[in-house]
Order: structure tokens, then sequence, then C-alpha cells
């Protein structure tokens, strides 16, 4: 896609801010400071010396309103070429704002690819732990829940022991006989749930025989 001729225009008025910035600040244009024509300039009087020469704050007001405005640009015809449609958390605040976490990045791929077994132990057993009831539920033996419960308090235990540095191990471990008593529950109402919607599909369909059956009669 061809860029819009404003965003030409406003990359070309920035750069020649730049220069002219440049210039004033008798910068070359790799943007070091000339030491020896700025020297010859000071000693001849022509400008005034380093020390005593005022900031040009109109040239460094004005450029800096000049990149403002070529910001606001380039975003308004990307917002307008749909680049910004559907991005994740799109109209929700920014998820960590005031908290320090140097892991963050690989904490948030290893919950949003689902990872399992990278990283350190602090942040692939707070993965498992957000998904373990996923996980029983799909078991059907009590034995099965207990010895998925019993080796993953296990590893919590041992994670906290090992110091290898990282971040520290905030996962808990779980309640087995509770947690077991909560499968069971949820079992159940699956269970239930799945006869109810058994009963309106019977239903639903002894109500479709039966208008078929008036149909035949009329």
């Amino acid at each position: 896609m061809v860029d819009d001729p404003r965003r030409e225009a406003w990359q070309y008025r920035l750069e020649q801010w730049e220069r002219e910035a440049a210039r004033e600040r008798g910068e070359t244009a790799d943007g070091e400071l000339d030491a020896g024509s700025t020297d010859a300039a000071e000693r001849t009087g022509s400008v005034e010396p380093t020390s005593e020469r005022p900031a040009d704050r109109t040239t460094a007001g004005s450029l800096a309103a000049e990149r403002a405005a070529y910001v606001e640009v380039v975003i308004q015809q990307a917002i307008r070429r749909g680049e910004f449609d559907d991005l994740p958390g799109a109209g929700k605040p920014l998820p960590g704002l005031g908290r320090h976490d140097p892991d963050w990045w690989i904490r948030r791929k290893i919950e949003t690819e689902r990872l399992t077994g990278l990283g350190p132990p602090a942040l692939t057993l707070r993965v498992e732990s957000a998904e373990l009831d996923d996980r029983l539920d799909r078991m059907h033996r009590e034995d099965d829940v207990r010895d998925a419960l019993d080796e993953f308090n296990a590893r919590v235990v041992e994670a906290r022991r090992q110091l290898l540095g990282g971040p520290p191990v905030v996962t808990p471990t779980r309640d087995v006989d509770a947690e077991v008593e909560a499968w069971r529950a949820r079992r159940e109402r699956r269970r239930l749930a799945a006869q109810e919607a058994e009963r309106r599909r019977a239903e639903e369909e002894s109500d479709r025989r039966a208008r078929r059956r008036w149909w035949r009669r009329g």
C-alpha cells in the first residue's frame, strides 16, 4: 500500500527540522559537534561561547511538536487501515501496570501458548495449577485423580526446596481430599446436565412427531 502523501510530507518536514536544529547546535551530519568550527567561531566572536549561548527553545519545541504531529498522523492512518482491529486486550486496561515482574514476557508466553515443561518451575507450575481442574475432569477413576494430585503436590514441594534462582514458587499445594470432593461434585453436575439435555432432546423429538401426526390427519 502506498503511503499517504501527508505522511511523506510530515516526514520530509521532520527531516528538515532535524537538519536545521543540528546546524544551529553546530553538529555535523552524523550528529556530533563540530568542535573545530565551533571553537574558531567562538574565538573570532562570530558566535557566543557555548557556555553563554541560550538554548534555542523555539526550535526544540517546534521539532517536538512536529514529531508529535507526525506520530499522530501515522497512528490515525494505521487505525483507518484496520491494523489495530481485534488486537488482544482491545478496550481493556494494560495488564500488570504498577507491578514489576522481570519474567513477564516468558510468563505470558507460557500462559498464552499453553506451553508445558518450559521455563522455571515457578512459571510452569502456575500454568499447570490453572489447568489442573480441567486435567482432573478428563479422568474417570478416583485413584487416578489422587495420583495426579499427589504428583502435582510433590513437584510443588520440590520446586520450593531448590535454590536455583529465578522467581519464587508461590503456587500452593492442593488438599487431596478436598480436590477429590470437588472433582466428584463437578462430575455429578456434568451428569445431571447431560441428563437434562437428553430429556429436552427427547421432548423436542416427541413434539416434532406429534406435529407430523397432526399434519397427516389434517
